[in-house]
């Protein structure tokens, strides 16, 4: 791959990851309700997610994917359906708080806190899920390929460097919304919290329904 092409990819990386989607919804989400250590998991998870669809585009199976009517139809609606069901999931997370002290002040905060595997599987799906993550690299990579080199180191270059970018963008999405968790030290506070992303992720799912192929 040549530097000059590298450079553009790289510089292509950020504006992907910049962009606001179910990664970014997601890691906010959990940095402000888990904080941003617990959410480097659901982030690891969501880079799993991207090198799979990036190996799907690359290896041409995302082109036969999108050549489907059928086969696009159930990718979009599995992925569709998963973002509402983490929509539903965290409109409705239970919020507990400790009883009051002798003062009278009322007691801390607790958030039920996802597992590890069950926060790394999330970011996994939520990225395998997204039938726009397939039509953006299926659309994008061929520019970056060069056919006359091996396809594999090409690829490993390529997931390398958009993972690289990635994990910086969603750890900064998620530090920043785990710098708010001060604000939010009431469980009013908190069930409104989880309204909200609760219902960003429900909307980035209803408008996944809405997304078209590429016609072959």
């Amino acid at each position: 791959m040549r530097w000059e092409v590298w450079l553009a990819y790289f510089a292509a990386c950020w504006v992907i990851a910049v962009s606001p989607g179910s990664g970014a919804v997601l890691s906010m989400s959990h940095g402000l309700s888990y904080g941003l250590k617990k959410t480097s998991t659901t982030i690891l998870g969501l880079q799993t997610g991207l090198v799979v669809i990036l190996l799907i585009a690359g290896g041409g199976l995302g082109a036969l994917l999108l050549a489907s009517e059928e086969a696009f139809l159930v990718v979009k609606t599995i992925g569709a359906m998963y973002l509402i069901y983490l929509g539903v999931q965290q409109w409705r997370a239970k919020v507990q708080t400790s009883p009051q002290d002798a003062n009278g002040r009322q007691g801390d905060v607790r958030v039920t806190v996802m597992s590890r595997r069950r926060r790394f599987v999330t970011g996994l799906l939520t990225n395998v899920t997204n039938p726009k993550g397939i039509i953006f690299m299926v659309a994008v990579l061929p520019q970056f390929i060069d056919p006359s080199h091996p396809l594999g180191v090409q690829l490993a270059i390529l997931a390398a460097t958009m993972c690289f970018v990635d994990l910086i963008v969603m750890h900064g999405y998620a530090l920043l919304a785990s710098r708010m968790q001060g604000l939010f030290r009431n469980a009013r506070a908190v069930r409104w919290q989880n309204r909200f992303f609760g219902g960003v992720l429900m909307a980035v799912g209803t408008a996944l329904f809405f997304v078209r192929r590429h016609h072959a």
